[in-house]
Formats: C-alpha cells, sequence, structure tokens
C-alpha cells in the first residue's frame, strides 16, 4: 500500500523543464594586447524558456555580457547585464556593437586562428561548453573582415 501511494505522489509531481540550448556562430576577435579585455559573440536559441545566468572561461578572470544602450542625445554607452532571457525557439544574437561578452584579465592574447573554450550557464540547461574561434582583428563575423 506504502508503494502505491509513494508511486501515485511521484507521477502527481510536475515533471522538471529540460531545456536545450543551441549555440552557434561563436567567434572572437584577435587582439593586439594580452592586457586588453578581449569580445565574444554567438547566437543562443533554447527549444524552452531559459535565461544565461554566467560566462566563465580559462583564458579570462571574467566574463560579463554587455549590451550597448542609446540615450536620447545619441550617445550610445555599455551596460552590464546579469542574465540574459532567451524565449523558446527565438534566435538570440551577440554582435558587435550591440549585446557582447566581455573577457576580463585575458590569460594572453587572443591569436588569430586559435580556438578558446567558452562555458556558458543556463538557469534551465544547465552548462554547455562551446570553442570560440578567434579571427582577424577586423573581423566583423563568421562571414567576413568588418567593412
Amino acid at each position: 500500500m506504502k508503494l502505491l501511494i509513494f508511486m501515485a505522489l511521484v507521477a502527481a509531481l510536475p515533471f522538471a523543464a529540460h531545456a536545450e540550448v543551441t549555440v552557434t556562430e561563436a567567434w572572437a576577435r584577435a587582439s593586439i594586447l594580452a592586457s586588453r579585455p578581449g569580445a565574444a559573440y554567438l547566437t543562443l536559441k533554447s527549444d524552452v524558456d531559459d535565461r544565461l545566468i554566467g560566462v566563465t572561461t580559462p583564458v579570462a578572470d571574467e566574463v560579463t555580457l554587455h549590451a550597448t544602450e542609446t540615450n536620447s542625445a545619441g550617445i550610445g554607452r555599455m551596460v552590464q547585464i546579469e542574465a540574459l532571457d532567451l524565449p523558446a525557439e527565438e534566435a538570440v544574437t551577440l554582435t558587435p556593437g550591440r549585446m557582447h561578452l566581455i573577457l576580463m584579465g585575458p590569460s594572453e592574447k587572443f591569436a588569430e586562428g586559435t580556438t578558446f573554450p567558452l562555458i556558458l550557464h543556463f538557469e534551465t540547461a544547465g552548462k554547455i561548453v562551446v570553442d570560440v574561434p578567434v579571427l582577424g582583428v577586423a573581423a566583423a563575423g563568421p562571414e567576413g573582415p568588418a567593412k
């Protein structure tokens, strides 16, 4: 009888949501000096509502998420974002001049042709590791050089 009650209670519990996040178009620009912060970009898409709540990497002391806000005078400035909402089935792209990841305190300069890992932490999907290719200093993305 106790087993039947236990099984009924377990069946009544809501199932925990499981998210699957895909990461595409990850890249970073090469840097000239190791003393300067780096930037990384990527596209995220989740099959359910989720949130990017943190990013780490072994090649920098800290990774922060930033967006560019423009005030009423048309002046843009970077602002730090604590978490990034990912609406279900909607691609969210981090690009130069808009949202991006800042890699503070890099352990070395980011050399073109190399890769480094980013560890993305999500509320629902958990941890995802992505290899980020380093493109040229003037790159505008995986598609080609800046114009």
